[in-house]
């Protein structure tokens, strides 16, 4: 994976509950590249992502960071149980 930063950074907002493919997705665009890239989706009931947190982070940063915010979601109680 390369250590380039992220220079501009684009989040698409949920579609409907019932949408197949509803979760936002992180597009971004690195340092002295053109194209957008793909980097993640979420799911925006449990964390959520705002460009200011992505920009001038490498791609490996943003999955780090992903992943210690699903993890305080998972051990917090605020989860919502279904029966």
């Amino acid at each position: 994976m390369e250590n380039k930063k992220i220079v501009e950074c684009r989040i698409t907002p949920p579609k409907g509950l019932f949408e197949i493919d509803n979760l936002p997705k992180i597009f971004v665009k690195l340092e002295g590249e053109t194209d957008e890239r793909y980097v993640l989706e979420f799911y925006p009931d449990e964390i959520s992502f705002s460009p200011e947190e992505v920009i001038g982070k490498t791609i490996i940063e943003v999955h780090n960071l992903k992943f210690r915010k699903d993890k305080v979601y998972l051990q917090s109680n605020e989860r919502i149980y279904y029966v």
